[in-house]
């Protein structure tokens, strides 16, 4: 593992002038591993309207930045506070391994706390054996058969094709 340089885990909350650059941190994110996507200044504008409404947060880390989290609030259900959905997490390939994941976890933790949330919440693949293990590493859980309860599965659907 390379030795973290000065700055490397600094996390700060984004805001919408920084759009063009998260656009860009997103687009690249799926592109890396062959997802569909719109196009930089599509998500830059996407982002825009997202901050401006509120309910979702971003963190930017690193000098680049190199690496930003997203987060969904919502209203819970089961109690009076608020769920939070971690959108995203991306690290920059050349800067993974050097704790800016974990800085940006650790800050995204702290500001669903700051905002009222009681839960957090997030998907993975199962390939991700780094993502899972720092998720695990910060108190996550994810439920196996047989070890904590039935297997969870998370499910997504496109609603756009009306099919």
């Amino acid at each position: 593992m390379d030795e973290a340089t000065p700055n490397e885990g600094v996390v700060r909350r984004a805001d919408v002038e920084d759009a063009e650059t998260i656009g860009q941190l997103l687009h690249d994110f799926n592109r890396e591993f062959d997802e569909p996507t719109p196009q930089p200044a599509a998500l830059a504008d996407r982002v825009r309207m997202l901050l401006r409404s509120g309910e979702s947060v971003v963190l930017l880390g690193g000098k680049g930045p190199d690496g930003l989290a997203v987060l969904r609030f919502r209203p819970a259900i089961w109690s009076a506070g608020l769920e939070c959905y971690l959108a995203e997490l991306y690290v920059v390939p050349h800067r993974r391994g050097r704790g800016l994941g974990r800085a940006l976890m650790e800050e995204a933790i702290e500001q669903a706390r700051r905002r009222g949330a009681d839960s957090m919440d997030l998907g993975t693949s199962e390939g991700d054996v780094a993502a899972r293990a720092l998720y695990e590493s910060l108190g996550f859980t994810n439920r196996e058969g047989g070890r904590d309860g039935p297997v969870m599965y998370f499910y997504e659907r496109d609603l756009g094709s009306g099919t």
